[in-house]
């Protein structure tokens, strides 16, 4: 299983929406960037990935799961090639971690949070993954 990290301006799309979305989930759309592109159309059901607040907070605030894999973008202009796949989230962090603690995190120097910070959709060692669920107190 493969982790991701999905970033969203709370006043776009917040994690209390997506809690309130519920079992049944909603699509991740408005992923514009051949990079995270491509890491969408590699995710698979079941896959796990940290709900991050960006602009707004700039902190990891919880754990979503994929459970539709990459598909269309329904809100794309007809022809372009972006895909979105289907989110349900999992759970909340018991503390939010943030941008800072991440960069202060000597363990997460090479965390694409760190290194690819303009990425809206981003993969995740298995490393960092534990590192920031125990940061965020799970």
């Amino acid at each position: 299983m493969a982790h991701w990290l999905y970033k969203s301006e709370p006043f776009k799309w917040s994690w209390e929406q997506q809690v309130e979305a519920g079992a049944k989930g909603t699509f991740w759309n408005g992923v514009r960037n051949h990079s995270a592109k491509l890491n969408m159309i590699a995710m698979k059901k079941g896959d796990k990935g940290f709900f991050y607040h960006s602009n707004e907070g700039k902190e990891i605030v919880g754990i979503v799961e994929v459970i539709r894999e990459a598909y269309p973008d329904p809100t794309a202009e007809p022809g372009e090639p972006w895909v979105v796949v289907d989110l349900k989230a999992v759970k909340p962090f018991l503390r939010p971690v943030t941008l800072a603690h991440v960069k202060a995190e000597p363990r997460l120097a090479t965390m694409s949070l760190v290194t690819s910070m303009r990425l809206s959709v981003q993969p995740v060692t298995d490393a960092e993954w534990k590192i920031v669920c125990e940061l965020g107190g799970l």
